[in-house]
C-alpha cells in the first residue's frame, strides 16, 4: 500500500473537530473551534468557501440529502440549519445549553448527541423536538445508525454502547464496552458488525447478528481513538487518534496495514480528530487540532 500527500488545507484559526461530505464526490464541509464553517472542493485545493461564522465552536454537522440542508451543532447554543444552495441560516433552535457531539440524519429525523448525556430526536419536517433519551450521565459523544436492522447504537463517556430502535426509541441492550469514554461508534457499510473506539485507544469490532458479542479487541493506537472511516469500496478503514496518527486496516481480516504520521508522511502534528474517505481517487481527508485539514491518496 502506498499513500501520499496531496495537499493541506489551512483555512481554520483553531482546531477543526469535523468533516463530512456534500453529497458529491469531491466536496466537503469543515468545522472547528474558529466557529467557522468552510466547504471545500477537491478539484480546487485551497480555495474554501466560508458558507457560516457561528459564534461558538462546532464539533458537528449533518447534511440532509432530502433538501442539501446543513446542521451545524453550535455548542451550547443549538442547532442552525444552512441553506446550502443560498448560503444562508434558514432556522435556529436552542434545544441544549450543552456541547453537542454528533448529528445523524435519518429519513425525517435528527439523532443529536449532547454533553449532557441525552440525545434528542427531531422531527426534521416541523422542526421540533420530538423526544429526549437520556442514556448516561455523562456525555454521549457518537451516535451510528444500522439501516439494516433499523437500529441506532450510542456511546457515552460511561463507557458504554447503547443500542436503540430506531422505531420506538427503545433501549434494546448496553454493552460495557470500554474502560474509559467511548469516542466514535460506526456500522461496517454492510450492517454486520459495530466498530467502537474511546480513550482507552482500543478498537473494538462487535457482531451485530450474533447479539453484539465481541469479535476482535485491538490496542490499536498510543491514545485515545478519535474516528473511524470506511473507503468507499468496503475494502479498508481508517482510524484516527490523539496519538497524531492514523492508521489503514483491512476491513476484512482487521488487520493494519499502514500508519501515517509526521515521520513517515509529514502528518498531523497534533491530535486527529475526524476521516472522511471520498470517490474522489480515493483520497482520505483528515482534520486536526493542528488547524489543518490534510488530503491523502490511498493506492495498493
Amino acid at each position: 500500500m502506498n499513500i501520499r500527500k496531496v495537499d493541506t488545507f489551512s483555512g481554520h484559526r483553531d482546531s477543526v473537530y469535523t468533516i463530512i461530505s456534500d453529497h458529491t464526490a469531491h466536496g466537503f464541509y469543515s468545522a472547528g473551534g474558529d466557529g467557522f464553517v468552510i466547504h471545500w472542493d477537491l478539484n480546487k485545493p485551497d480555495l474554501g468557501k466560508l458558507v457560516a461564522r457561528v459564534g461558538v465552536s462546532v464539533y458537528a454537522m449533518a447534511l440532509n440529502k432530502a433538501d442539501n440542508s446543513l446542521w451545524i451543532g453550535q455548542n451550547y447554543e443549538g442547532i442552525q440549519v444552512l441553506d446550502s444552495v443560498n448560503n444562508r441560516i434558514d432556522k435556529t433552535s436552542k434545544i441544549t445549553t450543552a456541547a453537542i457531539f454528533d448529528i445523524q440524519i435519518v429519513g425525517e429525523k435528527a439523532l443529536i448527541a449532547l454533553g449532557d448525556g441525552v440525545v434528542v430526536v427531531m422531527d426534521i419536517p416541523s422542526f421540533s423536538v420530538q423526544k429526549h433519551i437520556k442514556v448516561s450521565s455523562k456525555s454521549i459523544r457518537t451516535i451510528a445508525v444500522n439501516p439494516y436492522t433499523n437500529e441506532f447504537a450510542v456511546g457515552d463517556s460511561e463507557w458504554n454502547v447503547n443500542i436503540f430502535d430506531m422505531d420506538g426509541f427503545s433501549l434494546k441492550k448496553t454493552i460495557q464496552s470500554h474502560s474509559n469514554s467511548v469516542f466514535s461508534v460506526k456500522y461496517s457499510p454492510d450492517g454486520k458488525y459495530l466498530f467502537s473506539t474511546g480513550r482507552d485507544a482500543h478498537l473494538k469490532i462487535w457482531d451485530v447478528n450474533d447479539a453484539y458479542g465481541m469479535v476482535m479487541d485491538i490496542p490499536a493506537h498510543l491514545y485515545a481513538i478519535n474516528d473511524i472511516s470506511f473507503s468507499p469500496d468496503r475494502t479498508l478503514f481508517a482510524t484516527c487518534s490523539m496519538d497524531k496518527s492514523v492508521k489503514v486496516w483491512d476491513a476484512g481480516t482487521f488487520k493494519l496495514k499502514k500508519i501515517i504520521d509526521r515521520a513517515r508522511h509529514a502528518g498531523h502534528g497534533t491530535s486527529v480528530n475526524k476521516l472522511l474517505w471520498t470517490t474522489f481517487e480515493n483520497q482520505l481527508i483528515s482534520c486536526s487540532d493542528d488547524r489543518t485539514v490534510s488530503i491523502w491518496e490511498v493506492t495498493e
